[in-house]
């Protein structure tokens, strides 16, 4: 099975590299992508993220999710206190440029829904203002590509 990378520089903006995640979720839920699109952060500082969902990104979704459930229990004041306060915690991670790495691997037989999420991806809106890079095996930059997306874990 050949791969294609896809490389994304969504520079210091974390909220449209977390619209693309997002809409990369549904498209994987939607389409039934599991194991044929995954995708990889690339952060400074050795910070990434995996395609399956690491548990840094996992906390702030609990956190939330938590909070829905504490707001049915306690008066209005102290769940708007808490919903400002969680926005602020994630805006102060988000300080370096952020990379997304993408890996489509599609059997021989898939191959017209290979070049449709070719095509359609880097003409997306979070994605096409990020500097899209399409690589596929045998070119110039493939090798490099793989070994950044494998090397992120």
């Amino acid at each position: 099975m050949a791969h294609i990378y896809m490389s994304f520089d969504f520079g210091t903006d974390e909220e449209k590299a977390q619209l693309a995640r997002h809409k990369l979720e549904m498209w994987k839920q939607a389409f039934r992508l599991d194991k044929k699109l995954l995708y990889k952060f690339e952060r400074p500082g050795g910070e990434a993220a995996a395609a399956s969902g690491s548990a840094k990104s996992a906390e702030p979704e609990k956190a939330a999710k938590s909070g829905k459930s504490e707001k049915a229990g306690k008066s209005g004041k102290t769940a708007k206190v808490k919903e400002k306060a969680e926005p602020a915690k994630a805006a102060a991670v988000s300080t370096g440029p952020v990379k997304l790495h993408l890996r489509l691997g599609f059997s021989g037989h898939e191959k017209m829904t290979e070049e449709r999420l070719v095509k359609r991806i880097p003409a997306e809106e979070p994605f096409k203002d990020a500097a899209p890079a399409v690589m596929r095996q045998g070119e110039p930059g493939f090798d490099v590509t793989a070994a950044v997306f494998d090397a992120l874990d």
